[in-house]
């Protein structure tokens, strides 16, 4: 059920979600944001991280929502107002997106994001009106008349601007550009406009009514205008001369390459990824499997030459093959797919599909309570991380296992790297989740002075984010 409250952390939920957001498993990822705020609901930096989530599943709504939840308690969240910049941005607001990228680099003058943002607002919006420079008066006699003439004119001047209006209006729904242009700016979508623009020459049709009341004129209108919208918002994101350019690029590197890709086999890969992690993320974790299972044994069977990137390809299907088996507790069988792909990520030379496997074979080991095997493979992935975010995260799961197995000095050590992983990163709830840790270790250890220090350090920090339920816990 939809309220129910999900078996897990709110810090383990928020690791994984961040290690799948970078992997570019976006629908996973927000099933992961969606269940840490169940456990901790209004959390700013997790409501970031699922606005992001939204903006790369193309949801701009409830990603702006979410950016701006982020900011209710706090209007100076660097994080917050970048992603409500960004999201403003992607809904071609640029002006509003200029003004929360300023705010932002105010706060932040340090940050690079925030004076990227400015740089690529202000690029947008002179690709909308034109830079001011393009503009020029010439001192000439006509200027004079023209000056003159206005003096007579003032009690012109409010039909001027009714006049002027009018033709705004009238401009709306005209096509400025000739079809060429459209079809470029619009790509596949063309089509749908040039059908709905058909549909608005049937007058009966668009005389007609929905079972809800709402005029079928009113419904293409707003399609049309929505596409014309788009339309707008990329040739201001993305001019047709840079679009042009990029297609000579693309048309060489394929050239150089003599292989053309088959679009049906892409589309397949591409349509057969985006189901299986959807039924994963939407708790079908059997269908998920089965059609991870009958995917690999098709692509498999063919040539090398025709499939991209056929191993990396094949890994990514055992690795979501073995998130499936572990969700439905098939350990010894989530084990097998996860090794599976780490074969072959070694084989092939991926660093980062093998980073990844040493990941799921480390949760797997731990699930099993084989905490020795998971420290291994954990420790084995620590040259591989490449943020203070990751960092944080694997440390502490070493340190976890250690504390099981009751060596508490490797317990400590772990704790006091995750710690300081956790302050580079600048992230609170690590902090808190790290120190706990090494509190923890210290009370193994007996080393009782030094355990309280750390829990009173631990109870400021859950006092901080508000976590009542930490609190008592370390009470």
């Amino acid at each position: 059920p939809a309220d129910s409250v999900p078996v897990g952390t709110f810090l383990s939920f928020m690791a994984e979600g961040t290690l799948l957001f970078q992997r570019g498993d976006y629908g996973k990822a927000l099933g992961c944001f969606n269940n840490a705020l169940k456990l901790r609901a209004g959390d700013k930096n997790c409501l970031v991280a699922r606005s992001k989530c939204y903006l790369k599943l193309g949801d701009t709504e409830n990603s702006l929502k979410d950016a701006e939840a982020s900011l209710q308690s706090d209007k100076t969240f660097s994080k917050g107002l970048y992603q409500k910049a960004e999201t403003l941005y992607t809904m071609g607001d640029f002006e509003f997106a200029l003004v929360f990228y300023h705010r932002g680099s105010r706060l932040r003058p340090e940050l690079e994001s925030f004076k990227l943002g400015i740089e690529k607002s202000q690029e947008a919006i002179v690709n909308c009106i034109g830079s001011p420079s393009s503009i020029k008066l010439e001192n000439r006699d006509d200027l004079c008349f023209i000056s003159r003439q206005a003096e007579s004119n003032k009690a012109n001047q409010k039909l001027q601007l009714k006049l002027a209006k009018d033709q705004r209006c009238a401009w709306k729904w005209k096509s400025v550009r000739n079809p060429k242009t459209e079809r470029q700016l619009l790509g596949e979508l063309y089509a749908d406009k040039a059908y709905l623009e058909k549909l608005l020459k049937d007058e009966d049709l668009m005389e007609s009514s929905t079972k809800e009341g709402i005029k079928v004129l009113d419904l293409v209108l707003g399609g049309i205008s929505y596409l014309n919208t788009r339309s707008e918002f990329w040739q201001q994101q993305k001019p047709i001369y840079a679009r042009v350019k990029e297609q000579k690029l693309r048309k060489q590197r394929w050239i150089r390459d003599k292989k053309q890709k088959p679009a049906d086999i892409g589309r397949y890969i591409v349509k057969s990824m985006e189901d299986i992690n959807m039924l994963l993320t939407g708790d079908a974790p059997e269908e998920s499997c089965k059609k991870a299972e009958r995917v690999l044994k098709t692509i498999q069977g063919w040539p090398d030459n025709e499939v991209p990137n056929k191993n990396e390809l094949i890994g990514n299907l055992y690795s979501c093959m073995g998130n499936a088996q572990l969700e439905m507790g098939q350990l010894q069988a989530a084990l097998q797919s996860h090794k599976m792909d780490l074969e072959g990520a070694r084989r092939s030379n991926l660093p980062d599909a093998v980073s990844r496997a040493l990941d799921n074979i480390g949760r797997v080991y731990a699930r099993m309570s084989k905490f020795q095997q998971a420290i291994d493979t954990w420790e084995e992935k620590i040259p591989m991380a490449k943020s203070n975010l990751e960092k944080t995260w694997l440390f502490h799961e070493i340190g976890q296992c250690y504390l099981e197995l009751n060596k508490a000095e490797e317990a400590q050590n772990y704790g006091q790297k995750s710690l300081q992983s956790a302050d580079e990163e600048g992230d609170v709830e690590w902090q808190l989740h790290a120190t706990v840790l090494v509190a923890q270790a210290q009370v193994k250890l007996r080393s009782y002075q030094s355990a309280i220090m750390n829990f009173e350090k631990a109870l400021e920090k859950a006092k901080l984010i508000h976590d009542e339920a930490a609190q008592k816990t370390i009470i």
